[in-house]
């Protein structure tokens, strides 16, 4: 990845809805082309239950993410992963080897809670 200079408005910012939800379930997705997850993820009842693949088995086993509360991306489009349709996207940080760390609140934020 490379890193941006450039500036956007507060009014960008805005377009992106970047909810925390809990997730509820996780299975294995053993087709995938690199290590995943498929992910249920309960964001409360104005949006309900989204789905999500994601690239976070290094640091993360099933029973560590049931319950778990995250921050994902709402409001993109759907997005066909192999043959899983992914709802959302579940944020996080690379750790120095490139290993996803999960972005969370430090607390327990409602579900559906907006980032503001």
């Amino acid at each position: 990845m490379t890193e941006s200079n450039e500036t956007i408005s507060w009014q960008d910012f805005t377009k992106v809805d970047m909810r925390v939800g809990k997730i509820i379930d996780v299975q294995p997705y053993p087709e995938a082309r690199n290590p995943a997850y498929k992910l249920w993820i309960d964001f409360g009842p104005e949006i309900g239950e989204r789905k999500s693949s994601a690239q976070i088995t290094h640091h993360y086993t099933p029973e560590k993410l049931i319950g778990k509360r995250i921050v994902a991306v709402v409001n993109f489009p759907k997005k066909q992963i192999g043959k899983f349709m992914s709802e959302c996207l579940v944020t996080g940080f690379a750790d120095e080897d490139g290993h996803i760390i999960l972005t969370t609140p430090d607390a327990d934020a409602p579900l559906g809670a907006r980032l503001i």
